[in-house]
């Protein structure tokens, strides 16, 4: 892996270097029915995603481009619904994956600062850029064993190759990213004993007094009612979020940014997944999938041959 001090330029065919004359065509999305079309677009997953992101702004030349370049603060509700929103693509979408990618790496062409550790960083990087990918295929392994079942070795093995195919689609080069679970092991743990450390937006992530304005979104009606409620439903709504980022995280991870998890609260974790786990597979499929991850299942079904 490169260093994170390293700076990515386009010119030297870093990640967003994009397909063109000479070059290779897009490359392919998970395929239709394997383990990531069952697991990210599954609702339960909308718990997983908090520590995973929080796992991405551990690494200090991450968490400085989030402090000093996002409009988390400010725009929260929008941020996340526009990083789920790319989320879903990268899986679900198809031909319109390859282009995400593209608009990810353009959108961050900009960002590059000072990490917390004095280092320069752009967030193309092909290191710093690497990470915030990676977080995702330890956070979905871990996470699966409470909301939905524990992974067979194949099963792992065919997760991590899928999550490659996404790195592809989001520019980063084969060369950047463990190509094997073998790999991947070792270069997770030295980034958890050289790199992570609790950014300030980490903290703020896990943080249940800090503001978060109420949801703008949705039917207008809805929105007034919340608007109404803010103060009595955030501080039951921080401290779950709280709750299910800490405990979902990987417990090597947990145990390299300090955070705090009692024997009590791995037991309430265990029984609240558990009903998880039997209430979400018997709703219909129109409210247990996410909207995009619902579509390309039918259209799935509908191209598949009948035998």
């Amino acid at each position: 892996m490169s260093s994170a001090t390293d700076m990515s330029d386009p010119r030297d065919g870093g990640p967003d270097q994009a397909p063109g004359p000479g070059r290779s065509a897009d490359p392919e999305p998970p395929p239709p029915g394997g383990v990531l079309w069952s697991l990210s677009g599954d609702i339960r997953a909308l718990l997983m995603l908090p520590a995973a992101l929080t796992l991405q702004v551990a690494h200090p030349a991450v968490g400085a481009g989030v402090d000093e370049h996002s409009v988390f603060r400010t725009d929260p509700w929008g941020r996340g619904e526009r990083s789920l929103r790319s989320l879903q693509l990268w899986v679900y979408g198809g031909a319109q994956a390859a282009e995400e990618g593209r608009r990810l790496r353009v959108l961050h062409r900009t960002i590059r600062g000072t990490d917390t550790r004095g280092r320069r960083y752009h967030a193309l990087t092909p290191a710093n850029y690497a990470w915030v990918h990676a977080t995702g295929f330890p956070v979905y392994q871990h996470a699966a064993r409470y909301l939905i079942r524990p992974l067979t070795p194949a099963q792992e093995r065919a997760l991590y190759r899928e999550w490659l195919q996404v790195g592809r689609i989001l520019g980063i080069h084969d060369r950047d990213m463990p190509q094997t679970i073998e790999e991947f092991w070792p270069y997770w743990r030295k980034m958890l004993a050289e790199e992570i450390e609790a950014t300030t937006v980490v903290r703020e992530l896990i943080d249940v007094e800090q503001p978060v304005p109420p949801p703008d979104r949705g039917p207008w009606p809805l929105r007034a009612v919340l608007r109404a409620l803010w103060p009595v439903l955030l501080p039951p709504l921080a401290r779950s979020r709280r709750f299910f980022t800490i405990g979902l995280m990987p417990p090597d991870a947990r145990a390299a940014l300090g955070l705090p998890w009692s024997a009590e609260q791995e037991k309430r974790l265990r029984r609240t997944c558990a009903v998880l786990r039997a209430v979400v597979p018997v709703l219909p499929e129109r409210l247990r999938y996410l909207p995009r991850a619902r579509t390309a299942r039918s259209v799935h079904r509908t191209a598949a041959p009948h035998g």
